[in-house]
């Protein structure tokens, strides 16, 4: 599966998207995570016999096609937002103070 986003890449803006409560990024990122290990588990679950495998297959493909285009989100979202895109940080103007425990 082509990535657009390592791993890394992705838990930093879930990590800075939950410290400054801005929850629609890291949103997509954790959908793009379970969709890299739904696309996993696919490949490696067991086939027993013909359909198992079509059964398989087809999920992964069509997880495929989502991870692509959660993807393209993600890219488009950060954009519309003024991330950084080579560092992945968060602009200024979304941060807000993290909410402090009682």
């Amino acid at each position: 599966m082509k990535m657009k986003f390592s791993s890394a890449q992705i838990s930093k803006v879930i990590d800075q998207a939950l410290v400054y409560q801005c929850a629609c990024p890291a949103q997509v990122c954790r959908a793009i995570f379970e969709l890299r290990e739904l696309h996993e588990y696919q490949l490696n679950c067991a086939n027993d016999g013909m359909n198992d495998r079509k059964v398989h297959l087809t999920i992964a493909e069509a997880t495929e096609r989502s991870h692509e285009l959660m993807e393209e989100c993600l890219e488009e979202v950060l954009q519309i937002e003024g991330w950084d895109l080579d560092t992945l940080t968060m602009p200024e103007t979304l941060r807000k103070k993290p909410v402090k425990g009682l």
